[in-house]
């Protein structure tokens, strides 16, 4: 276990950000080719430490307003939303070592990968460091639920130090037998991935410069992308370019492999692969993307590759995709309630509804998030109501495409949530031969 507190150095140089100049720091971050793009964009990066203090102020609040105790993260989403610490997180996805807690007066704790000053380094609101956890069975082996055990120990020792008798604690995701233990401790679990999306669903004016600079960067990448889309290439020789264009720039890593090639189109959700583009074939994707700061960038275009024009049949297509993103993003503003959008979102045309989207609105942040609003034809299985606040990311997405059909369009654009209504954060341009 570590213990730090942060003291800032006036001497050290910041970068446009207000991280450290240090070619040699751990952190990772955007890299010098994103800030010059920025700043040719007119873009303003966001301040990291106030980013950071506002996220935890936050968290904070909403841990207070739930009437809970203390709030326990495992998801590596949630994590990154709490401390900013970006190592391993794909890893950590599926391993999951590390975890944080947060109580109702703002201590955090951090357990780890490795021990030392990094987390530190970062977010001066980690207050502990603790050795990583070995609740799965790679690293705890038959042994884990006798680390759970000692893992449920450190958190009411922590509890106790810093809460008192407090025992109402939100957790997000778990491994069971940690569960177990925690409960044998005494500890009333609350469902805390509630408290924490809902959190995360508020961005504040740093996030907001954040994922500016990261849609900025990520359609930087898909222009590299669309100088490569060109018939006789494969469709994983054109993704290659989102994930080169990505990294180049101090971005992280991609969700998905949405992006795919002529009769692939239809119907959506297949991933690219070897096929190669033939001419006057629709290509489509979904970035999916996880940029720099750790923001998800989900856009999606349809380009047709080839010498000659589009069929009607194609534009007529497009025509539809863009009159759903327009005209439903035109519906989104502060105080609309979700099953409101849902009721008054542009209905599709018959024979489209069956390949539809799995919605047309969805929330966005350091990844698809809360919420997701419905199609009226799904709300009785899946709507729930809530209300869009100023603050908000909101993705506006359609997928149009016939059963059977040769090809389908998918379009999507990001949007922040005004008082004055939606404003774009993505700007790549339409293709001109589908949209003429």
């Amino acid at each position: 276990m570590a213990s730090f507190t942060r003291k800032i150095d006036p001497t050290k140089r910041l970068k446009a950000d207000y991280s450290e100049d240090n070619n040699d720091r751990v952190e990772i971050g955007p890299t010098q080719l994103a800030f010059d793009e920025w700043q040719k964009a007119g873009l303003t990066p966001p301040n990291l430490p106030i980013m950071r203090a506002k996220r935890h102020e936050r968290l904070v609040e909403q841990i207070n307003l739930n009437g809970l105790d203390a709030l326990l993260l495992f998801d590596p989403i949630s994590i990154r939303y709490a401390t900013d610490y970006p190592n391993m997180q794909l890893w950590n996805a599926h391993n999951p070592f590390r975890a944080v807690l947060i109580t109702a007066a703002g201590y955090m704790v951090l357990w780890d990968y490795v021990d030392g000053d990094d987390a530190f380094a970062i977010n001066p609101a980690i207050k502990e460091v603790r050795s990583c956890l070995r609740l799965f069975y790679f690293m705890g082996g038959d042994r884990a639920e006798e680390k759970a055990d000692d893992f449920a120990s450190e958190v009411t020792q922590i509890m106790k130090q810093h809460v008192g008798d407090g025992k109402k604690l939100g957790i997000d995701k778990i491994p069971i037998h940690a569960y177990q233990g925690l409960k044998d401790k005494g500890f009333i679990i609350k469902n805390g991935e509630a408290v924490v999306e809902r959190t995360r669903s508020v961005k504040n004016a740093e996030e907001i410069n954040a994922m500016r600079c990261a849609v900025y960067s990520c359609e930087q990448s898909i222009g590299g992308m669309k100088e490569v889309a060109q018939v006789g290439v494969t469709e994983n020789d054109i993704w290659a370019e989102l994930h080169k264009g990505n990294i180049k720039r101090g971005g992280e890593w991609i969700e998905t492999r949405l992006m795919a090639s002529g009769q692939r189109t239809n119907p959506w959700f297949q991933e690219c692969g070897p096929r190669i583009i033939g001419n006057n074939e629709i290509l489509a994707f979904d970035t999916d993307l996880i940029g720099v700061y750790g923001f998800c960038v989900d856009l999606s275009r349809t380009w047709f590759i080839g010498d000659g024009m589009p069929t009607q049949r194609q534009k007529d297509m497009f025509k539809v995709a863009l009159e759903q993103i327009e005209y439903n993003a035109s519906l989104l503003k502060a105080g609309m309630g979700f099953l409101e959008l849902t009721d008054k979102a542009l209905p599709l045309p018959e024979k489209y509804v069956a390949q539809r989207y799995s919605c047309p609105y969805h929330g966005v942040g350091l990844c698809d998030e809360w919420p997701l609003i419905p199609y009226p034809i799904d709300k009785e299985e899946v709507g729930y109501d809530g209300v869009i606040e100023a603050g908000m990311a909101i993705c506006v997405e359609a997928y149009i495409g016939e059963v059977g059909g040769p090809d389908g369009i998918k379009l999507e654009n990001q949007f922040i949530i005004t008082e004055n209504g939606a404003e774009p954060l993505s700007h790549y341009p339409y293709d001109k031969k589908l949209n003429g």
